[in-house]
């Protein structure tokens, strides 16, 4: 018996109308969510207004507010979409044995050709740093939790003899995330130019890795 849904599993399950209705909601609510992605990234989470997405996303302001009652609560659901998306992706590539900083630079990879959610995270990650920022607490806890398991990963290679002379893992790792944050930036500025001059954000992270793993 296929496993219910957590709509089926409140609700019980959507029949005939219930069903296509509930279907059409999920539906609006995803096309929300991607209009939010844009709209953040081009004027910030403080420069976007309710009213604004919701004319884009072609639905009425009371109509978005029965999705999302608060522009904190669309910011969370916006936030939880973008680590889902990379997440999935990162666990898929670890479950077929994919080395973890291999798994990472996939991820670089990947952005490269989803430039929304790269200019929504640089976006972001810069108004956050002030604790009165409804994203604040997510992105402390996204880099405590990405320092620390790099920090794992990189401490078990050198055990093994996994590291280049004179590697610290603790500054290795934050290191590593601040290369990948930073390019980001570089990235998206590189469009004004020619694409030749694009830069590779993947090639850079592969680079420094292969400087301190063996």
């Amino acid at each position: 018996m296929p496993a219910k849904t957590t709509a089926e599993a409140v609700n019980g399950p959507a029949v005939g109308p219930a069903r296509g209705r509930y279907a059409k909601g999920r539906a609006k609510r995803s096309e929300i969510i991607e209009t939010a992605i844009l709209a953040f990234a081009e004027v910030g989470y403080h420069g976007a207004s309710l009213r604004d997405i919701s004319a884009r996303a072609g639905i009425s302001h009371p109509g978005l507010l029965h999705h999302f009652p608060t522009k904190a609560a669309l910011l969370e659901a916006v936030l939880e979409y973008r680590d889902t998306v990379d997440g999935e992706a990162f666990r898929e590539d670890r479950a077929r044995g994919t080395d973890y900083f291999e798994a990472l630079v996939r991820i670089v990879e990947r952005n490269q050709v989803r430039r929304p959610l790269v200019e929504l995270f640089a976006a972001l990650s810069t108004e956050a740093t002030t604790p009165e920022h409804p994203a604040h607490e997510f992105f402390s806890r996204r880099y405590d939790r990405l320092v620390r398991e790099s920090t794992e990963q990189l401490t078990e290679r050198a055990a093994g003899g996994g590291l280049a002379p004179g590697v610290e893992p603790a500054q290795a790792a934050r290191s590593i995330i601040a290369l990948m944050d930073g390019l980001q930036v570089q990235w998206l500025l590189s469009f004004d130019g020619p694409r030749s001059e694009r830069v590779d954000m993947a090639a850079h992270v592969r680079a420094y890795l292969a400087l301190i793993l063996r």
